[in-house]
């Protein structure tokens, strides 16, 4: 079998959040909002030229972030990872029909071996489809989902 890859994979992932554009991006800019769906912890808000550490306490791990475009309402992009294989993030947020907000997340840039790069862009996708999860549920419903706390549960042996 003869495995090779022609482009290299990014993490892609959307959803409709049924909320006005600016209130969706001060849920992900906003690190009071942020908090609640995805990191516990933030050095600040997301704004242009800001370098950032957000923290995900319950599993000790971290990511320093450097905002490289800010548009406000209307995109975000981010580089963050280990210093030495930096992904971008850029995060969309598209005005849509009835005051609601379509948000993109395409991360890009991987680096490492086919094995490795193929695994963090699985990885990745999966992860903002928790986030996007989540900041809908909070945004439409005012429900909190554990969901990035709980996709892993502490101990669990699989």
């Amino acid at each position: 079998m003869d495995l090779h890859l022609t482009h290299l994979p990014v993490a892609k992932k959307g959803m409709l959040i049924r909320r006005p554009p600016s209130e969706v991006f001060q849920a992900f800019a906003d690190p009071a909002f942020t908090t609640k769906f995805w990191f516990t912890k933030s050095s600040g808000k997301v704004a242009p030229g800001a370098k950032l550490r957000w923290d995900w306490e319950m599993y000790g791990v971290s990511a320093s972030v450097l905002v490289k475009d800010f548009q406000q309402d209307g995109r975000i992009v981010i580089e963050w990872g280990a210093e030495d294989r930096p992904t971008t993030v850029e995060f969309r947020f598209v005005p849509w029909r009835d005051n609601t907000t379509y948000v993109q997340i395409t991360e890009s840039g991987y680096s490492g071996t086919g094995d490795q790069i193929a695994a963090h862009a699985m990885d990745s996708t999966g992860g903002f489809a928790l986030v996007l999860s989540a900041a809908k549920a909070l945004l439409e419903h005012g429900v909190v989902l554990t969901v990035v706390l709980d996709h892993m549960p502490r101990g669990l042996q699989l």
